[in-house]
């Protein structure tokens, strides 16, 4: 998509990415090919690394293997609003390990300032459905500790990348040119503030930061309050980075 964008209006482009787009921006800004069409990248609860995901509802999922149980059965996408995926959803709630009862939190900890009147309507749209090979990728992050490519096993590991495991995406590589800013919070339950730290540590410039203690994951998109809490600082950051860039949000 951005290789798109940028051939057709021959401008660079400024990055805006929440939650998994953040993790997308990262992997892509490893590459120098990308990274010469990005002005500025500005990251909502970024995530590269998952050791610290505490929230239940994904521990519960990774735990019980959805996964590769997904993988066995032929099954290309999870939908959580397919009757399949009702039926997965029941199955980790039923047990005891996950209080579904606040479905929301379960999957992202605690927010503290979206509207509670409007979570029936985020409802229908949130989880989105992913591919199971996505979900695999991202099980795989989170039990390995690492942030790499996609792991298809030893030999399909040696016909891809010419090595046993997945090469890692190597933060470091990320230019000290590109502009960077992120905002997250102390309630995230999947941009743990311990794993941000270490995104930022691994970076060889450090990014603009906005650390927000009382906000959780979905906060900084649908809080009451983002738009002074996050969004002046983040777009003072854009515009002094326009220079006829393109905007794109993932």
């Amino acid at each position: 998509m951005l290789s798109y964008v940028y051939t057709v209006r021959q401008s660079k482009i400024l990055y805006v990415g929440h939650s998994q787009g953040t993790i997308m921006g990262l992997a892509a800004f490893t590459l120098p090919e990308i990274t010469k069409m990005i002005s500025a990248a500005a990251l909502l609860c970024p995530i590269s690394y998952l050791d610290h995901v505490s929230a239940s509802f994904v521990l519960r999922a990774v735990g019980m293997h959805l996964d590769q149980m997904l993988l066995t059965m032929g099954f290309h996408q999870l939908n959580f609003r397919s009757d399949m995926g009702v039926q997965i959803v029941d199955s980790i709630c039923d047990d005891g390990h996950v209080d579904c009862n606040d479905l929301l939190s379960s999957i992202t900890g605690e927010n503290c300032c979206f509207n509670g009147s409007r979570i029936d309507h985020y409802l229908e749209y949130e989880p989105h459905p992913s591919s199971t090979k996505n979900l695999h990728h991202l099980f795989q992050m989170i039990r390995k500790g690492t942030f790499a490519r996609y792991d298809y096993g030893l030999w399909g590991n040696l016909r891809r990348y010419g090595k046993l495991s997945p090469p890692p995406f190597d933060l470091s590589s990320i230019p000290e040119s590109l502009p960077m800013w992120m905002g997250y919070g102390g309630l995230d339950a999947l941009a743990d503030v311990t794993d941000v730290a270490r995104t930022v540590k691994e970076l060889r410039s450090t990014p603009e930061l906005l650390y927000i203690s009382g906000y959780g994951h979905i906060d900084f998109v649908m809080s009451v309050k983002a738009k002074d809490d996050v969004y002046v600082d983040l777009m003072q950051f854009l515009r002094l980075r326009a220079n006829g860039s393109l905007h794109s949000s993932y």
